[in-house]
């Protein structure tokens, strides 16, 4: 709207000069020729839609505030302005808003002073002791299940590692005694283990030659 006065002002000169020469048209036509009179009324006409953009601007920006004076703004905005000008009265309040947040966002803002507060708890005494990710294998010779293994595999490294050479008979038999002594952790499948389940080895690791009828799982 400022900018508007700006331009106005520019193109008919200021209102009060309009009024006057009006207030005198007779004399004004003929001395200057009635051209005057009617670019005197069109500049007036101008300054008055101005006037009225202007107030309906203020009314709107008015019935935003708490209180009596927001109603009556609102009631006020109703008399004065249809509901096209509102719309476009609140249209131009949100584009000056839109276009001034980058101003007020250039000015430094100094943040308060805070303590700084770390991501992660700290592995300390109050803390107690830190959890793995992922379960390590104790010193009982515990074995932890990693991803694609199964409990032939399994049973069968164990042999080879006591310095045996196993044969598929020895590893059926080490196989039946790792699920048998893991029952409650494999389930009833003993094909069917997951990473991550700890297995206890079991009490005799030693290898037998005895057949055993589970079916291998290689």
């Amino acid at each position: 709207m400022a900018a508007g006065a700006v331009v106005l002002r520019a193109l008919t000169g200021p209102w009060q000069s309009a009024v006057a020469t009006l207030a005198d048209a007779a004399a004004v036509s003929a001395t200057s020729g009635p051209e005057h009179v009617v670019l005197a009324a069109a500049g007036l006409l101008a300054w008055a839609v101005w006037a009225w953009g202007a107030l309906g601007l203020l009314l709107t920006a008015a019935s935003a505030a708490p209180g009596a004076a927001g109603a009556l703004a609102r009631v006020l905005s109703r008399l004065v302005l249809p509901t096209s000008l509102r719309t476009a009265s609140g249209l131009a309040l949100g584009v000056g808003l839109v276009v001034a947040a980058p101003t007020a966002s250039a000015a430094p803002v100094t943040a308060p002073a805070t303590a700084s507060v770390p991501d992660w708890p700290t592995d300390d005494a109050s803390s107690g002791p830190a959890l793995p990710d992922w379960p390590n294998a104790p010193d009982r010779g515990e074995h932890v299940v990693e991803p694609g293994e199964c409990l032939w595999q399994i049973a069968e490294h164990r042999l080879e590692a006591a310095g045996a050479s196993p044969t598929a008979a020895d590893v059926a038999s080490a196989v039946d005694r790792w699920w048998s002594a893991n029952a409650d952790v494999i389930g009833p499948d003993p094909d069917l283990i997951h990473p991550g389940q700890v297995l206890l080895p079991p009490a005799d690791s030693t290898p037998s030659t005895t057949a055993h009828p589970l079916r291998s799982t290689r």
